[in-house]
């Protein structure tokens, strides 16, 4: 269900001040207008309490009473509520950095619609954000590995998982193909866990020479060895009462799978040429792409280690065993992407589906490595079919139009649709769906469909839809759509 917008306007221009409320009004959302001296007692009685606030609007200020000391009384207030400046005003550099982080961007005078409803929207995702960080420490659930972005069953039954292990100080076994998301779920496991405040120390086992492995792990005395002119602390002193995460765990030699071994039965080492007996306070998750019960039996792998590693396994599923995740998945990347300011792009519904026939071999890694490049190589325009290196190309493009008008893929609910059919084939899981959200969710991919097809041009998208531009429009703004 689409959340209300409830903004605050803080702006002492009288008239400028009821011509944004009047704004407001017509787009639905709900806001209270103040002046910089009665924002607050304004607020007392326009909202229930700060949480409700989504976006606080500052216009023009005067006198003593400036946008530092106005966003410092906001802070006070309510530290996680984001503010857009009206204008070209900004917060000046020597500001400090907690009050320059609540000004999420500048809205520009004239109002623009498409503006103005895409940075409450921004907002809006801001507010979301602050709060799911604010309950992290209060409630754990699933919510907290939203980095594993899916609602294919798989992915589904990982976070599951995950909840259950992530505040248990007991050992994990990650599995998987390479490109999976092993490491992800090993950092969800640690920064969710007892042991958050301290140190996450990876260790690549393959990537270590073997006769380097130990010195790696456990540390070396000065002398130890050729080149050991100083001591050096460890992998597992790093990790002290943290997690060690050791992945491809199953390129360790044998020699060094003895000393793990010491290390997780006895949790004492001691440092390589030094007869110091050190204390192992930490957390081992371990991960491998290899079939660890066949290395078993042709004699690589020691069978004590992999039942002390493997008290709580975890397999990462292929991507191509839940090809549904696919549009999740392209759009967290792109998100990122933009967070990151490295550019952007946009698919339609042909590029997706001709995707989700690829096989990924190299998984999340394989589709993420995708959409850098396209968005190096396409800066912000919607990739069709024709814009895919040739191998991704699974419908010909001449087809691709053809082809759209019977394909749906959409945001997963608990339903199933088979091959890619239309809405009229969908099955009806035995445990029953809420229709409302489905059909909601459909609509609303249907329309982002229409209008990356279309290059944003909303009259075009209205038409691929078969509805009225303004009833388009109303829609957009219902969810949140934006287009520049």
């Amino acid at each position: 269900m689409r959340r209300e917008i409830k903004a605050l306007i803080i702006e002492e221009d009288n008239q400028r001040c009821h011509d944004l409320k009047v704004i407001m009004d017509f787009l639905g959302e709900y806001s209270v207008a103040a002046s910089s001296r009665d924002w607050k007692q304004r607020a007392t009685e326009g909202f229930k309490s700060s949480d409700e606030v989504v976006a606080v609007l500052i216009g023009g200020i005067e006198g003593d009473f400036a946008l530092e000391t106005v966003l410092a009384d906001l802070n006070a207030w309510d530290s996680g509520v984001p503010v857009l400046l009206l204008g070209e005003r900004e917060i000046k550099e020597s500001s400090d950095a907690t009050l320059r982080r609540m000004v999420i961007g500048n809205v520009s005078l004239p109002l623009s619609y498409n503006q103005l409803l895409g940075s409450l929207h921004r907002a809006q995702l801001y507010r979301e954000q602050y709060e799911n960080m604010r309950d992290r420490s209060k409630n754990r659930d699933l919510e907290l590995f939203r980095s594993l972005v899916g609602d294919s069953d798989c992915i589904k039954n990982v976070r599951k998982l995950m909840a259950q292990v992530a505040d248990k100080d007991v050992s994990v076994l990650i599995t998987g193909e390479s490109g999976t998301g092993k490491e992800v779920v090993a950092r969800n496991l640690h920064y969710n866990s007892q042991r958050r405040q301290k140190p996450f120390v990876p260790v690549n086992c393959g990537a270590i020479p073997a006769e380097l492995l130990e010195s790696e792990l456990f540390g070396h005395e000065k002398g130890a060895f050729t080149g050991a002119i100083s001591s050096r602390p460890g992998r597992f002193e790093m990790a002290d009462g943290g997690t060690l995460f050791l992945d491809e765990i199953g390129d360790m030699p044998l020699n060094m799978q003895v000393k793990i071994l010491r290390v997780l039965q006895e949790r004492v080492y001691e440092r390589v040429g030094g007869n110091q007996v050190l204390k192992a306070d930490v957390r081992i998750i371990a991960a491998t792409h290899k079939h660890l019960e066949k290395m078993i039996e042709e004699g690589s792998f020691r069978e004590d280690l992999y039942y002390r590693l493997n008290v709580f396994p975890i397999e990462m599923p292929a991507l191509r065993e839940r090809v549904e995740d696919i549009p999740l998945l392209l759009n967290e990347l792109i998100v990122r992407l933009e967070a990151e300011k490295r550019g952007s792009v946009k698919f339609n519904s042909s590029a997706i589906q001709s995707l989700c026939r690829h096989s990924w071999a190299g998984n999340v890694r394989e589709l993420a490595n995708l959409v850098e490049r396209l968005a190096i190589t396409h800066p912000d325009a919607v990739i069709g079919v024709q814009d895919l290196p040739e191998k991704l190309r699974y419908i010909e493009a001449s087809d691709a139009v053809q082809e759209e008008e019977s394909f749906f893929l959409v945001e997963q609910t608990a339903a199933e649709i088979p091959d890619f059919g239309l809405p009229s084939h969908t099955l009806l899981p035995n445990e029953g769906i809420d229709l409302k959200e489905y059909l909601t969710n459909l609509e609303r991919s249907l329309i982002e469909q229409a209008l990356n097809d279309s290059n944003s041009v909303v009259a075009r998208a209205a038409e691929k839809l078969n509805i009225r531009r303004t009833t388009l429009v109303e829609k957009m703004r219902k969810y949140g759509l934006q287009r520049e």
